[in-house]
């Protein structure tokens, strides 16, 4: 039997039923699918794996049917591919945050995740918009685009990591050397001093680590050359981009709520009766903004010392945790005015952030 036989069957039986919206629940793996069916409001049939251009080829036939078609699947490293490939049939196509599935069972499997996954679309679809947390696929371009800012840094921590695997093997040798031993400055001196089998071993991972080091060089040149000219301060021009090219788009954001909460840096809160606890951050949203937003933050204390959300850090009022608490606070604002400048809802001046004044000069000559 043909995989189109099988699709053509699982259509004709669909169609039978005489039913109006169909809801997939698809747990996606990189070899197939797992779909569970939904038929208007009853039950989800049992999983069946099938591969992706069988689901494709199930949702074209039934739009091609006249019946609404609903796909539910999870973010994951397969990307947003068979979204995309969805949404061109004309299914209505959601990716959800990925979350545990097995209602307190112990138990996982494939098909039991793709039915939990038809559940909570049976409840979205009804209007239940806490059934799950809708994940916004970026446009190719935009995904394309982050993939450039995140190859950068891949290069630059393979080459701490070969740069740590030489430091390790001349420790086991005797030789405690600190810093970058591979780079011009330092190896013509320290290749003298070791043994000769250990400098061929050396060799083979400088060549490694030129090279990641020259491609980092040309990734980050390329990267911040297409930030603004008239940035403030310790902004930095590589941290805009790269914040940007994660965030993708700045104006998906309708209210500084809602980027606050994409941040992750908002605390957790426990509440119960007449008790209300605030805890630690709740880490939801973009791990890589986070980063940068608590690395720009560190750099405005030091040079941006008039921005409101920096001020108690300069102040020095405060040491240790509670320090790194306030630089959590101050993040947390940054974005929301990082959001404003970069929507044109406000300015650098508004914001008290200091553009440099040759910037400005040239800006004003032009």
């Amino acid at each position: 039997m043909t995989k189109n036989t099988n699709e053509k069957k699982l259509i004709e039986r669909i169609l039978a039923s005489k039913c109006e919206v169909v809801k997939l629940g698809v747990d996606v793996h990189a070899r197939d699918v797992v779909v569970a069916v939904q038929l208007d409001g009853a039950l989800p049939q049992r999983g069946q794996k099938m591969s992706r251009e069988q689901l494709v080829a199930l949702v074209q036939g039934l739009r091609a049917s006249g019946l609404r078609v609903y796909v539910c699947q999870e973010a994951g490293p397969c990307g947003y591919t068979l979204h995309r490939e969805l949404e061109a049939a004309s299914a209505i196509s959601y990716v959800v945050v990925p979350e545990t599935l097995a209602d307190g069972r112990r138990q996982k499997t494939d098909r039991l995740d793709a039915g939990a996954l038809t559940d909570r679309l049976d409840r979205y679809v009804r209007g239940n918009t806490k059934a799950f947390s809708v994940v916004r696929a970026p446009k190719l371009e935009e995904e394309q685009r982050r993939a450039q800012g995140r190859l950068r840094d891949q290069l630059k921590q393979s080459r701490h990591q070969w740069e740590a695997r030489g430091r390790s093997l001349l420790l086991a040798q005797g030789h405690h050397i600190t810093g970058a031993w591979w780079r011009a400055a330092a190896w013509p001196t320290l290749s003298p001093t070791l043994a000769e089998w250990l400098v061929e071993e050396l060799e083979i991972m400088r060549k490694i680590l030129l090279l990641l080091d020259a491609e980092e060089k040309a990734r980050r040149a390329q990267l911040e050359a297409d930030a603004p000219a008239d940035l403030p301060k310790a902004v930095g021009a590589l941290t805009w981009v790269l914040l940007g090219r994660e965030i993708c788009d700045w104006t998906r954001f309708k209210n500084r709520r809602q980027v606050a909460s994409y941040t992750g840096l908002c605390p957790g809160v426990y509440q119960t009766g007449g008790t209300c606890r605030h805890g630690s951050i709740n880490r939801h949203g973009n791990p890589r903004v986070r980063h940068l937003l608590i690395e720009m933050v560190w750099r405005l204390q030091r040079w941006q010392p008039d921005y409101p959300p920096v001020r108690h850090l300069v102040a020095g009022v405060v040491r240790g945790a509670a320090r790194r608490k306030l630089a959590v606070a101050a993040a947390r604002r940054l974005a929301v005015d990082l959001w404003r400048l970069a929507t044109g809802q406000t300015t650098a001046e508004k914001l008290k952030l200091i553009v440099p004044r040759e910037i400005t000069l040239a800006m004003e000559r032009a």
